[in-house]
């Protein structure tokens, strides 16, 4: 077992002799700890044929272990004030819980036994089936979740990131207890666990916490690194009439998350669409009142990533909205953006920065994900210092490698009569 401090920030790691890191941050100012046990794999690791296992698993865990049934799971939270959730993303899984400090040791108690100790039973997996099948059609019935999801298929063609982390209808439907253990067994293996904390806590008392619970896993592998996906610049259109507007997402290549120039990429976006005062909402929403809703968001995963505009307008309207969007990039192309405005945007990333490491909830997210994609720990100091380093000619540098027309992909959804747009039409 080995232990690390990391500078300035109070994150203590330990290595576990199995291989699970067990990472704390103390916040002795608060009276909260939340915990989360993370698996670095998420939906990506699945085959075709496996899609949409790894959010049932997580469904699965919930509904009794060999020491609790589900009811049993839920009051042992509930009882002592705190909340237990859980999610499945692309690229990792996280069961976690925000608690009073007085009650670490119930809550690790009660997560290392839906982690560890899942029944999977054949009557809660047919329940569970008629669950996420309602939770699929709930996200079939909204335009927000289709139009990412068919960009998303589209831009990632063929690869598991472009399969939605539900799976499809047909999967669900085939997913047995033998399918579910196989999978949970090839995943949930110290290599890919990984423990964290933030609050009002004791390093060593987790560890002792978690040592108890997890320290009978065998040492794994870990898992092989996938090859990069390639990305498609495909334009796609998808007719849902019962739409009143048209929904637009287009996007480009971008950088990994791990990339020396992602502060670039961050303090770009912000200036494209990341907020009230950025380019696209104050052309597009404030100045031409074309849509209610625009903005920009970066999607970066371990090897690869997408920058993508949203907007929602009308029919009559959503050309001239994708003719806004490209004169945007073209400006940010052509020379070094104003002063004025690289430091307004430098200003609302780190002020979201700030906020938004307030809570030991999102300390604890964090923490994992500091470790999951960087395997070390940034200081605020040191995040603040890499966004203020951005210039405006490294913004325009990145502009003119991400806004190349080639790269262009542009998925749109509604009641399209006879709407088209050609390659010959995004130029930038």
């Amino acid at each position: 077992m080995s232990s690390t401090k990391a500078a300035e920030r109070d994150i203590l790691t330990t290595i576990l002799p199995n291989g699970i890191r067990v990472i704390t941050e103390a916040m002795n100012h608060v009276r909260s700890v939340s915990v989360g046990v993370w698996l670095s794999s998420g939906s990506r690791r699945e085959t075709p044929e496996q899609n949409g296992v790894s959010h049932f698993i997580e469904h699965m865990l919930f509904k009794g272990t060999t020491t609790r049934s589900a009811e049993q799971i839920a009051r042992s939270v509930d009882s002592i004030g705190g909340n237990l959730d859980a999610f499945t993303a692309k690229e990792m899984v996280c069961y976690n819980t925000k608690i009073l400090d007085d009650h670490l040791p119930v809550a690790m108690d009660v997560l290392s036994d839906l982690v560890l100790n899942p029944l999977f039973r054949d009557e809660d997996i047919e329940k569970e089936k008629g669950v996420i099948l309602e939770e699929i059609k709930m996200d079939a019935d909204s335009p927000d979740y289709i139009i990412h999801e068919v960009f998303t298929s589209n831009f990632w063609k063929g690869h598991s990131l472009g399969r939605p982390i539900l799976g499809s209808k047909e999967n669900v439907k085939s997913f047995d207890s033998n399918i579910l253990r196989d999978y949970y067994q090839s995943v949930y293996t110290p290599s890919n666990f990984c423990i964290t904390a933030a609050g009002n806590l004791s390093h060593a008392g987790l560890v002792e916490l978690v040592s108890q619970r997890f320290d009978k896993l065998a040492p794994s592998e870990p898992a092989p690194v996938p090859a990069a996906p390639a990305t498609h610049a495909r334009i796609s259109f998808k007719t849902k009439k019962d739409l009143e507007q048209v929904h637009l997402c287009l996007g480009v290549p971008c950088y990994p998350i791990a990339h020396e120039d992602r502060f670039t990429c961050y303090v770009l976006n912000t200036m494209l669409g990341g907020g009230m005062s950025s380019r696209l909402f104050q052309n597009i929403r404030e100045r031409q009142g074309l849509a209610y809703s625009v903005f920009s968001e970066m999607s970066p995963y371990s090897d690869t990533g997408c920058l993508s505009v949203y907007a929602g307008t009308s029919l009559e309207s959503a050309k001239l909205v994708v003719e806004s969007v490209l004169k945007e990039f073209i400006d940010l192309k052509q020379g070094p953006a104003p002063a004025e405005e690289v430091r307004r945007a430098k200003d609302h990333l780190k002020g979201s920065l700030m906020l938004g490491l307030e809570s030991t909830s999102s300390r604890m997210s964090n923490l994992a994900r500091q470790q999951i994609y960087f395997d070390r720990f940034f200081t605020l100091d040191e995040l603040a210092e890499s966004i203020e380093k951005v210039t405006a000619e490294d913004i325009l540098a990145v502009a003119r490698v991400f806004f190349d027309p080639k790269n262009i992909a542009l998925t749109v959804l509604g009641n399209l009569s006879d709407f088209k747009i050609e390659r010959e039409d995004l130029v930038c």
